[in-house]
């Protein structure tokens, strides 16, 4: 009754009624609105684009909103008055292009808007970081509010958040019956005389502005819009107006359960936790549970990966241009750069220079060459060229384990971190083959499972940088795939190991080529399907644990290398590992190169310009193809 009266009445001096009056009823409503908005935003998507994967996470919306909304706050706050809302729908809205742009030579294939999707992610994650790192003193109190936090004093957000989306439910109820046909086939649409084109950008766009305005408020809390309607869709919900109502009370619930049971528990934790991180940490094993349950394209095994680009006539020869590549790369790498008088080429006696700089020249080799590596046979296995490390969540289980090392363990030592890693990378495949056995590795069923885990990683990230301690400075530079503190003892370890499981990896080149034939025409040619695929894939664990410790989860090389691969002309198994392997140590030199020059003395690590670098080229080769 004291609750009722206080949301109702203004009080005067009663400080427990004015807590509830202006935080907790806040705080609660909060909740409903954003939960609810992000499901809702999460069943357009799917319905526009036919695809249950869609959410505006996974899509790039709440991650491009989020980086608008930092860049602004840092270079243009003046933009930020006539409304936040407005610059995070510009920011989600250019995502959301890019993301059409790279897929629409395809006719917004479900699978290839989910690539595009997974790679501009990433890509402005990378971005985010770049300014995090150059701005952790400006942007610090916007970590925890990036993680998902409903943390109200007042009235006011809730005030400018519940017009505009009573607005934007109004014109997905307008929108109801037209969005409906796009359950139809494009040409049984047509002939209804739809415009297909303006129906989705309508849908799309107000499903943009829906999460622009959500993030604009409370940051970013991306499961919801992910979970919500699939859960509905489960339940039985399967004409469209049924899911727009039932996932849009769920996404409420689900958000408003979670934040008040992280209240409840929030005396006993050590640190503040984001709502937002908590979400996504009870969220994806919900998802994981449900992902054997959803019916994806009729749970056919996927086919054969095919090509992108042409078949290379020599590719020995081409092997040998990249060595060259990578031989000429690492000498000017070594020799050339700033310093305190600008530009120099170095002696070979100046070894006081070189002695830093050999380190990460090796590292960033032999960590592009293991992540190569991975990807590449990752994709082969699966038979899905949208397969990597970082893609399926395996970089992101090796980097819970790895956080957990730090945090848990009394100084952990680099085979302590290693075994940890290669522990951490062997469960996240453990749960990808224990989804997905017995749908036969189907593409969409695979992404789904990665993204869960990496939302599961996120949230341990989002927790970590959150909570003020200050091994979460050394997790951020980690994080962002730094060499920087990379010894030449280390470094001949790197390279080392790199090179051991490359050879290691040579002897399985016939299993990559006959593996993706299917199981019945690899056993009738004498290889142990089951056998196989798990050594596979505890090499894929190690080589990506190795290469997680080195230069951290973000990079997507894993994805990036083979694409490449691909792309010059590497087409059989041997050739392709290869490829790979070559241009992942040529990316990675080159990346570590660039983050020293680019803005001198400042650098940025590896990881990240690896990210941007490599993002930018794949989405060029993407577009094209």
């Amino acid at each position: 009754m004291v609750g009722l009266q206080a949301l109702f009445e203004t009080p005067a001096q009663n400080s427990e009624r004015l807590l509830l009056h202006y935080s907790w009823w806040p705080r609660l409503s909060m909740a409903l609105l954003a939960g609810g908005g992000l499901a809702l935003a999460g069943v357009l998507m799917q319905q526009v684009l036919r695809n249950p994967l869609a959410a505006p996470t996974t899509l790039g919306v709440a991650n491009g909103a989020n980086l608008a909304l930092m860049a602004t706050t840092l270079m243009a706050p003046w933009l930020l008055i006539p409304g936040r809302e407005w610059v995070a729908l510009a920011g989600g809205g250019l995502a959301m292009g890019l993301v059409f742009l790279l897929a629409w030579r395809r006719g917004l294939a479900p699978v290839v808007v989910v690539l595009a999707g997974l790679v501009v992610n990433l890509y402005l994650g990378a971005l985010s970081m770049v300014l995090l790192l150059f701005h952790q003193e400006e942007l610090k109190g916007l970590l925890i509010w990036g993680a998902g936090s409903l943390s109200q004093n007042g009235w006011g957000g809730v005030v400018y958040l519940w017009p505009r989306l009573t607005i934007s439910v109004l014109l997905a109820w307008l929108l109801l019956k037209p969005l409906a046909i796009l359950e139809l086939n494009d040409a049984s649409a047509r002939s209804l005389g739809v415009s297909l084109k303006h129906l989705r950008l309508a849908g799309l766009g107000l499903a943009v502005f829906i999460t622009g305005c959500v993030v604009s408020v409370v940051g970013v809390i991306g499961f919801i819009g992910l979970a919500a309607p699939n859960i509905v869709r489960l339940a039985g919900a399967r004409r469209l107006g049924q899911r727009l109502l039932w996932a849009t009370l769920l996404g409420a619930l689900l958000l408003a359960t979670t934040d008040l049971l992280l209240q409840h528990f929030t005396s006993t934790l050590p640190t503040l936790i984001p709502t937002g991180a908590t979400t996504a940490a009870l969220g994806a094993p919900l998802l994981l549970w449900l992902i054997p349950r959803l019916r994806l394209q009729g749970d056919q095994p996927p086919s054969a990966a095919h090509a992108i680009g042409h078949r290379h006539p020599s590719p020995n020869h081409l092997a040998v241009r990249l060595v060259l590549a990578l031989t000429v790369l690492a000498t000017v790498a070594l020799f050339i750069g700033q310093g305190g008088a600008g530009w120099s080429w170095l002696s070979l006696d100046q070894w006081s220079v070189m002695e830093w700089r050999l380190p990460r020249i090796l590292a960033a080799a032999g960590s592009g060459v293991m992540l190569a590596i991975a990807g590449t046979v990752v994709q082969r296995l699966t038979a899905n060229p949208m397969a990597s490390p970082e893609v399926l969540g395996i970089s992101g289980g090796s980097a819970i384990a790895l956080i957990a090392a730090i945090f848990l363990l009394p100084a952990p030592g680099n085979l302590t971190l290693v075994a940890a890693g290669t522990l951490g990378a062997l469960a996240s495949l453990a749960v990808l083959i224990a989804l997905n056995r017995r749908s036969g590795y189907l593409p969409e069923r695979l992404l789904l499972t990665g993204v869960a885990i990496t939302a599961l990683f996120d949230a341990v990230r989002s927790i970590v940088l959150a909570g003020g301690d200050p091994r979460g400075q050394q997790v951020i530079a980690w994080l962002s795939g730094s060499t920087y503190y990379v010894d030449l003892h280390s470094a001949v370890i790197v390279i080392g190991a790199a090179i051991v499981l490359a050879l290691a990896t040579r002897p399985f080149a016939r299993w990559l080529d006959i593996l993706p034939l299917g199981a019945a025409t690899a056993s009738a040619l004498g290889i142990g399907v089951e056998r196989s695929r798990l050594a596979l894939l505890a090499l894929v664990a190690l080589l990506t644990a190795c290469a997680t410790l080195v230069v951290g989860p973000l990079s997507f090389v894993g994805l990036l290398a083979p694409h490449m691969a691909r792309l010059l002309g590497f087409s059989r198994a041997h050739t392709h590992l290869l490829g790979a392997t070559l241009i992942g140590a040529l990316l990675m030199v080159l990346a570590d190169w660039v983050g020293r020059q680019l803005l001198f003395p400042q650098e940025i690590p590896a990881g990240l310009v690896a990210s941007l670098l490599g993002g930018a080229y794949f989405m060029w080769g993407l577009r094209r193809a």
